[in-house]
């Protein structure tokens, strides 16, 4: 039995409890990170509060509707298993790459090799995308591109095309072509990869968007209203650039506004 390392109160804490509270913590970070701003992170919410309703009923000695919940939680965990089978896998899976990158990094060192640094990828995105939209702008060639904090939504489900590609300039430029079978629909960003394109994206019904909003920036807002993404449009009118974020559109930003916008996305999602 160890030691205690100092007391609260009466509560003794040793340097296992510290470390099992900082184990518990980053777990329930990553499952986060996994699960925002996707439906599955709705569902779970649901779940805890089924069993928060099933502890509640409980205490208060409603044992019909305890017997009823009882039934629901005894297969709690198979059941969660089954609901968030592909959220379980990307789990593991960021587990894994957050462990082989450390593992990476440290050999980079011992090696005196130089690792590649993550604020250098950024940087080289945000210039790529920075330049395809600025083109993109001038040519005044719609475009919409949504930057993503969490691939994996279902909402993108059923449309679009999967091209799992590093973010280049020229490959942006050439997805929005006219003369490009994919320029209708919008272009996924996450993972400091471009994801898919030409993606249906949900219209938003809010009023008060001015009359001047076509459907590519009604598209740019209805993403943002209830998944944690960002949206960047360029006007094939105009070629002005739009910016919607949260339920919320900014008009005509300029491109200095435009890189520090990207890089406070690009670097939230890292």
């Amino acid at each position: 039995m160890s030691l205690p390392w100092f007391e609260i109160g009466f509560l003794p804490i040793t340097i296992w409890d510290v470390l099992d509270i900082l184990i518990v913590g980053y777990l329930i970070y990553m499952l986060y990170k996994l699960l925002r701003g996707s439906i599955a992170f709705n569902i779970f919410v649901g779940v805890i509060l089924v069993y928060v309703a099933w502890w509640l009923v409980r205490q208060l000695g409603m044992d019909l509707l305890s017997q009823l919940l009882t039934q629901f939680v005894s297969v709690g965990v198979l059941m969660l298993l089954i609901v968030f089978q592909p959220e379980v896998r990307r789990f593991l899976l960021l587990l894994g790459n957050n462990t082989l990158k450390q593992r990476s990094n440290f050999l980079g060192r011992l090696l005196n090799r130089q690792v590649p640094s993550d604020e250098d990828e950024i940087d080289e995105i945000v210039q790529a995308i920075k330049n395809a939209i600025t083109r993109l702008a001038k040519q005044k060639t719609g475009a919409l591109i949504v930057i993503a904090a969490n691939p994996n939504l279902e909402l993108f489900s059923g449309s679009g095309v999967k091209i799992d590609a590093q973010i280049s300039q020229p490959l942006l430029e050439s997805i929005f072509s006219k003369e490009s079978p994919l320029h209708d629909g919008g272009v996924i960003i996450s993972e400091n990869r471009i994801q898919s394109a030409s993606v249906v994206l949900p219209l938003s019904s809010n009023a008060k968007l001015p009359k001047r909003a076509g459907l590519r920036h009604r598209a740019a807002v209805g993403v943002t209203e209830n998944t944690d993404v960002a949206s960047f449009i360029v006007s094939e009118e105009t070629g002005r650039l739009s910016y919607a974020f949260d339920g919320h559109l900014n008009w005509n930003i300029s491109i200095e506004k435009l890189e520090s916008i990207l890089n406070k996305h690009l670097r939230q999602e890292e």
